[in-house]
């Protein structure tokens, strides 16, 4: 386990969003949830926080109310293997949510992510690359490697 870890601000719906996270990738886990016993700001019974761990990263959720909210100044990026699997994440995250450019995608609950492939890195060292994931929602992979190679 990491020392450094996210700790993230949803208004009411922390519990909903780990369920949706936990179904959407592979080596996952509930790590623990602290109830509210009734003291402090949520009724008891209701989720107060939330840990989670998606393939190997750590973070815990809270339901801290309207006061703060996700912004696009944090997100998550997959690096993905294929087409299949940015296909597979960014259909899913799309689900309710928002593309944005170049690959980023603003969930249901408000999370940014970025589904990249695994090497966008070397590709984007190519100025062709790069104009033309500027010009790309979600990637395609086979479009950016042509363009890495100058075709």
């Amino acid at each position: 386990m990491s020392k450094i870890n996210p700790f993230l601000w949803f208004n009411v719906n922390a519990e909903q969003a780990a369920e949706f996270y936990l179904s959407l990738f592979p080596d996952r886990r509930k790590v623990h949830e602290l109830r509210s016993s009734g003291v402090g700001p949520w009724p008891a019974g209701e989720i107060a926080t939330i840990t989670i761990e998606l393939m190997g990263l750590e973070m815990t959720f809270l339901n801290g109310g309207p006061a703060h909210s996700l912004t696009p100044a944090f997100s998550y990026s997959v690096a993905c293997q294929d087409q299949a699997e940015i296909d597979l994440y960014g259909n899913r995250l799309l689900d309710g949510g928002t593309p944005m450019a170049c690959g980023w995608i603003t969930d249901k609950f408000g999370l940014c992510w970025q589904i990249v492939p695994h090497n966008i890195g070397d590709l984007l060292k190519n100025p062709n690359a790069m104009a033309a994931m500027m010009q790309m929602v979600k990637f395609d992979i086979a479009t950016l490697e042509a363009a890495a190679k100058g075709e």
